[in-house]
């Protein structure tokens, strides 16, 4: 289920076919999800409620034949590992994962391991792998340290393009947003032919603010919907903590700098559902553009080429992009509300899924249909 399937539309843009980040062509996602076990926390044998997300842009090529990319950050109480070297070269190398706080380096080890794999045997490669996180530890035994290697691997030997799984899947299965049940969201817009007929597609991971806040359309959702009538958890020492992974692709050809401009715009979208990006939050953005290939990686030390031909789409056509980020950004985090289910986890903690009827109701009674 999916916000559109209850008919409600995000903003005035065209989606691509699948309303995926797997609209940008070449871009796949894989998902490992773990649950497992009930009751009080053990740590380090549970309740599980984690797991893993890839997204592997070109195909998988991205190693061999990096994208331009660029990052914002809106609040840095997170992290995406990797970025330096982003805003240094300009450029992506890797896959991206998706994990929970404690489990990045296994996430970004297991990327190395399988680049190592992957190469020709004897092959000297260096890699800093992009891995990012948001804390489920409401639900999951965080400290338990349960996504192993080979979850990470399967997520990314299982990448695939058209329709993404949502909610509470992969990185997201343990994960909150504003007080309902949340996790893993995608949408994408095509913007219109005169501006180059590109392709925008967003995945967030969403673990962030609190009910009364969460607005759809402008529509006040969370201060209808309250916790007097789909619970809260209890005793939140610190409302509206949680973060937010935000990855933008596009086909568009942009340089690193634009990158970082797409990049901001996801903070629009965030807050146009009621994020802040609260003083507790990791709330992390990172724009890939597929639109210049043949950029040459720097662990091709030996590579003759002196110069590489570039495109750059013109800044007096990126505003279209702007649009389509914040749309697409709005939309995936609400797809991540309206596929997730009630879940329970470690201490018999619950947290309850937006009831999409109530959704509805709300979303008629200010602004019924024509």
């Amino acid at each position: 289920m999916r916000a559109r399937d209850l008919g409600v539309v995000v903003g005035t843009g065209t989606p691509g076919p699948n309303n995926a980040i797997t609209d940008v062509d070449g871009v796949l996602v894989g998902h490992t999800t773990l649950i497992e076990g009930e009751g009080a926390l053990t740590v380090g044998e549970g309740p599980v409620r984690t797991g893993v997300t890839m997204i592997v842009p070109h195909n998988g090529r991205v190693g061999e034949e990096p994208l331009f990319a660029g990052s914002h950050r809106l609040n840095g109480n997170g992290e995406l590992t990797g970025l330096e070297w982003i805003r240094e070269s300009g450029m992506l190398t890797t896959p991206i994962g998706l994990t929970n706080t404690h489990s990045v380096g296994v996430v970004r080890d297991a990327i190395i391991a399988a680049e190592v794999r992957d190469r020709e045997a004897g092959g000297v490669y260096w890699s800093l792998p992009v891995v990012g996180e948001t804390w489920d530890g409401a639900l999951n035994d965080i400290g338990g340290m349960h996504v192993r290697p080979e979850h990470a691997l399967a997520a990314l030997d299982g990448a695939a393009g058209g329709a993404v799984q949502e909610g509470a899947v992969g990185g997201g299965t343990g994960m909150i947003c504003h007080d309902f049940k949340g996790g893993i969201g995608t949408a994408s817009r095509v913007v219109a032919a005169a501006d180059g007929g590109y392709t925008v597609g967003v995945l967030v991971q969403a673990n962030y603010g609190v009910r009364e806040r969460l607005q759809v359309n402008g529509v006040p959702v969370g201060r209808e919907i309250t916790g007097d009538e789909v619970p809260v958890l209890p005793d939140d020492p610190l409302p509206g903590a949680g973060s937010i992974i935000v990855i933008v692709g596009t086909d568009a050809p942009l340089i690193p700098t634009q990158c970082d401009r797409l990049a901001q715009r996801a903070g629009l979208g965030i807050g146009r559902m009621g994020g802040l990006g609260s003083h507790s939050s990791g709330d992390i953005f990172l724009c890939f553009a597929t639109g210049n290939q043949g950029l040459i990686s720097s662990y091709k030390m030996n590579d003759p080429t002196l110069t590489v031909p570039l495109k750059m789409l013109s800044n007096n056509y990126i505003t279209p992009l702007f649009e389509a980020v914040v749309e697409a950004t709005e939309e995936a985090i609400l797809n991540a509300l309206v596929a997730a289910e009630t879940m329970t986890g470690i201490n018999g903690n619950t947290v309850y899924a937006l009831p999409h009827d109530r959704l509805v109701e709300v979303m008629e009674k200010y602004r019924p249909a024509e």
